[in-house]
């Protein structure tokens, strides 16, 4: 797979500094934000200080331009530092950074070490990618977000995932331009609620809807990382802790169909769009495994490096 830089140089003189963005609540409103040395700084505010041209106000429309956007961002997030008055001094909670997407897709049993604790052989690729739904507007929750146990559910777990945020329009990809359509990555954790996975008095015997549907499912952040400054998205520490005790410990390298043959397989079926995001997938140490569900009051912490960390609460 090939690498992307550390710093994105737009042209031959100038290398811009790393910037992630985040959505956040401020007023009561959606604020789309550029976060620079860990400071926050409203993007509309940056552009009407420098005089730039005004930008989408969102993440997701940034999304939809987002070759023509992302060197503007970069000109931004250059000058940030010196408007440190500027910097928000939001605190709590946060929306998913970007509000919200248009289709949220999640990669199932991907990681060899995942399907072993599973019970299920996978020594090579001999099974079938597969994808299912989320509801965005529904199951997208941010960092710090509270995510409640769906009613009647008495197995509900985690699994952490990277997700990737698409870019540019994709349709019948291929391994060696898969990748150009993606904008950039952010942590989710995908919650399942094993017990209603499970029908077997049914015909079709599996209620995925059911298991993977529920409100407030997909904490989501707490920022959108731009592609351009993950050197190796299929080289990334990933941690999952429950309470301050580590449940998921794994890298990315894991994956059983990278995520060049992800979105290959993807646009197969169906076009892509800026502003979707795929979850790629869960490793070792889901709750199912052990047989320990969340529980009200449980404490998630999710890291994968360079993205950040994310937090939810169970109620």
């Amino acid at each position: 797979m090939a690498e992307h830089t550390m710093d994105f140089m737009f042209n031959s003189h100038r290398i811009f500094p790393m910037f992630s963005l985040k959505t956040l609540l401020v007023n009561q409103a959606p604020l789309a934000c550029l976060s620079v040395n860990g400071k926050d700084y409203s993007i509309a505010a940056l552009s009407q200080r420098l005089g730039a041209p005004p930008l989408a106000d969102s993440v997701f429309n940034l999304l939809t331009q987002w070759e023509q956007n992302l060197p503007k961002l970069a000109a931004l997030a250059e000058q940030a530092a010196a408007q440190t008055d500027l910097a928000l001094t939001v605190t709590g909670a946060t929306l998913p950074p970007v509000l919200y997407p248009g289709k949220m897709l999640c990669a199932g049993a991907n990681y060899y070490d995942h399907l072993k604790e599973m019970g299920v052989p996978a020594e090579k690729k001999d099974q079938r990618l597969f994808f299912f739904f989320k509801p965005a507007r529904q199951a997208a929750i941010g960092d710090g977000q509270h995510a409640p146990i769906p009613k009647n559910c008495q197995k509900y777990d985690w699994e952490i995932e990277l997700a990737m945020v698409i870019g540019k329009q994709a349709k019948d990809l291929t391994l060696d331009n898969a990748m150009e359509h993606v904008a950039g990555y952010t942590i989710a954790i995908d919650l399942s609620a094993r017990d209603f996975a499970r029908a077997p008095e049914q015909f079709y015997k599996f209620d995925w809807v059911a298991a993977k549907a529920n409100d407030a499912s997909c904490p989501i952040g707490p920022a959108l990382v731009p592609a351009c400054f993950v050197k190796e998205p299929q080289n990334l520490n990933m941690t999952l802790e429950l309470n301050g005790q580590i449940k998921q410990d794994a890298n990315t390298s894991g994956m059983i169909f990278d995520l060049r043959e992800q979105l290959v397989r993807l646009t197969e079926t169906m076009t892509l769009e800026p502003g979707d995001v795929v979850l790629t997938g869960t490793p070792a140490g889901v709750g199912a495994a052990s047989g320990h569900f969340l529980a009200p009051g449980d404490q998630l912490r999710a890291h994968i490096s360079g993205l950040g960390t994310l937090h939810t609460t169970i109620t």
